[in-house]
């Protein structure tokens, strides 16, 4: 089976009228082209990160939300609608999960191994690829042994091995580009030799983000200075039609040096026909793009030119179809569409539909590296001294937060050494994601003293997040916490048994920021509001915010390191916002997470009491929490606890003295 889709695909294009197809409705393009047409169906997956399997390994459990397994199954389907077709992945495809750790870390790449994620993508039938950035997170011989069991081309232009005068002048790490010789069946049914050129960008920022790999050994060049100088080569060469490999963003419009996020001008430049973009985990055309100049979201297109983002894991199919018209001996695009097919449903209840099942030939391409893999996320990676749970953490500095902030700080520092922030005071913000609440009395986190396994990593950190770090004065740092601190109902001094959490405010917007001590006072009025805006402009419940036995002064200057989310404006933190930002790393908050457990080897993060309530004298409040939690009373610093008896749903409630 793998052998026919693969020969079938290299020999010319599918075509949509081969033996069994007439129960697929061809797309209008393929129905209507006159002998002179040709309909090209290009089909994106980007940001795989080793997902084949419909599997989290982190939590142990299958997701109908990913794998490329899913999206293959709908391959054959969709190419099947097109008279002709191209299978292309744009980057990101050999880290990002366990699997891509274990071949990494445990069973390493050997001269003539197969990386699993190569073997799938084979199973397929690629076409072609480009380089993502996570590609180099293990390093360039890692990186070239896996490259070399690919069936197919893979092709980066803007990272050099030896630079030249111009981009066209260099000694690219990889091919930078590659022309394709196939042949398109027109609406008459006509055979005809087609030439497509594909050219790769990764974003420079590859240096930094890898630069223990990477320097000394290749530089990344600008995407734009590179597109520029090599386009008109591969037109010269006998491109018919040019598809750019964006493994960036859809940002900013006005180009500048360096970019990472470079779609939107690189698509301006003469030339390129169609891009595939990626790097940003969302999908595109969507509404995520509403409003970004040059973007026309429902049109599907950036600069007037198709482009298109299959979301990441493999969760969506992208498809460009290009309508082509012959002149002679040249094609070029007449009108053109582009969608991203979903393979699951997520419903208003947010239970999720699979929308398609395994193609089981993908499967079994990795059966045996994924039993291999999942032996190895239930192996502990490390141990912990101090129980790693989150029954007290909106109420007292807690272990499960304190391991996250320590493991954000760790790497942060290490990608700041030799920057202009190397020796700012570095902070670290984390929350609470497993807190009770909605999720109900056994949603917490509850690791015990002993053995750490990868899997237990996800009850620690719970959502994909990458780190961020962010440049704030000591007035953000404030109002930071001051937005913390609207967790908490204002409490009368002197009155008993006053319930303390305010219900609307969610567990994961309670950061607790490590590196600095201070006392909430919640006998004072919220300064903000469970959403954000401000609400008591003069009010503050931050205390006795201090910094190395210091008070914290307004204009003092901080790092904190942080996740995406909060440092891209979630939850309206004061001092986390794009503009304050200096660090994009490339690498998960779970994955570094994993990485410091395995780098210590024993753990112990016993939560250091950092931060504790202002003293209230004949005051006190309740709170619920889950009934494991009075194994774990006695270990709560800097607030005396008592149990209350039970509360409502399952939950058990608790008395703090003020």
């Amino acid at each position: 089976m793998t052998t026919t889709r693969k020969n079938l695909n290299r020999r010319s294009f599918m075509m949509g009228t081969v033996a069994g197809t007439s129960l697929i409705a061809l797309h209008p393009f393929t129905a209507r082209a006159a002998a002179n047409q040709a309909h090209l169906r290009i089909l994106e997956t980007t940001d795989l990160h080793v997902h084949v399997y419909p599997y989290d390994y982190y939590s142990d459990q299958p997701r109908d939300t990913v794998g490329l397994a899913r999206t293959a199954s709908i391959i054959d389907g969709i190419r099947s609608e097109a008279a002709n077709s191209l299978v292309i992945d744009n980057g990101d495809f050999l880290q990002g999960n366990p699997m891509g750790d274990y071949i990494a870390y445990e069973r390493g790449m050997k001269e003539g191994d197969m990386h699993p994620i190569i073997t799938a993508m084979n199973a397929v039938g690629f076409d072609a690829a480009t380089l993502g950035n996570h590609e180099f997170n293990y390093g360039l011989d890692f990186l070239m042994k896996s490259l070399a069991g690919a069936d197919f081309p893979v092709v980066s232009a803007n990272v050099v091995k030896e630079q030249g005068s111009t981009p066209t002048d260099d000694t690219t790490l990889i091919k930078p580009y590659v022309i394709l010789d196939r042949t398109v069946t027109d609406g008459a049914g006509e055979d005809h030799p087609i030439k497509v050129g594909l050219i790769g960008f990764v974003p420079p920022q590859i240096m930094n983000w890898d630069r223990r790999h990477l320097d000394g050994n290749v530089t990344a060049r600008d995407i734009l200075e590179t597109a520029r100088a090599y386009i008109p080569q591969i037109r010269e060469e006998g491109a018919d039609i040019v598809i750019a490999l964006s493994h960036s963003g859809i940002g900013a419009a006005n180009a500048t040096d360096g970019m990472e996020n470079a779609s939107v001008p690189l698509a301006e430049i003469d030339g390129i026909d169609a891009l595939l973009t990626g790097h940003s985990h969302l999908v595109f055309p969507s509404p995520d793009y509403e409003g970004v100049a040059a973007v026309d979201t429902s049109a599907g297109t950036i600069h007037g030119k198709p482009a298109v983002m299959g979301g990441f894991w493999g969760s969506h199919l992208g498809l460009i179809d290009l309508m082509l018209e012959r002149s002679g001996n040249e094609w070029r695009v007449v009108t053109a569409e582009t969608s991203a097919r979903p393979i699951a449903q997520r419903n208003e209840d947010r239970t999720v539909t699979p929308l398609v099942e395994s193609d089981d030939s993908v499967l079994a391409s990795v059966a045996q590296d994924h039993d291999e893999t999942l032996a190895y996320i239930r192996r502990p990676v490390g141990r912990t001294d101090a129980p790693l749970h989150s029954y007290f953490a909106l109420v007292a500095d807690d272990p499960s937060v304190q391991i996250v902030a320590i493991a954000q700080k760790w790497y942060v520092r290490q990608l700041l050494a030799d920057t202009e922030y190397a020796d700012m005071p570095l902070l670290s913000a984390a929350a609470p994601f497993k807190a009770g609440g909605r999720g109900g009395p056994d949603y917490f986190t509850d690791v015990a003293i002993g053995d750490v396994a990868i899997k237990n990593v996800a009850d620690l950190y719970l959502y994909p997040n990458t780190v961020r770090a962010v440049k704030v004065t000591g007035a953000q740092v404030k109002d930071w916490l001051e937005r913390s601190a609207g967790m908490f109902n204002q409490i009368t001094p002197g009155d008993a048994d006053q319930p303390l959490l305010n219900p609307e405010f969610p567990s994961y917007n309670f950061d607790v920021i490590d590196g600095v001590t201070y006392q909430i006072d919640v006998s004072q009025p919220s300064k903000f509001t469970p959403k954000g805006e401000v609400l008591n402009a003069d009010a503050s419940r931050i205390i006795n915010l201090m910094h190395d036995g210091q008070p914290v002064t307004p204009d003092m200057e901080f790092v904190i390191a942080t996740n995406n989310y909060r440092a891209g404006g979630g939850g309206d933190f004061p001092g986390a916002t794009p503009e304050t930002t200096i660090l994009e790393a490339p690498d998960t908050n779970r994955d570094v997470l994993v990485r410091y457990i395995v780098e210590q080897g024993t753990i112990n993060p016993a939560a250091d009491g950092n931060w504790t309530f202002a003293p209230l004298d004949g005051t006190s409040v309740l709170f619920e929490t889950g009934p494991k939690a009075q194994a774990y009373m006695g270990d709560v610093k800097g607030v005396t606890i008592e149990p209350a008896g039970e509360a409502a749903d399952g939950f058990f409630s608790y008395r703090i003295s003020l």
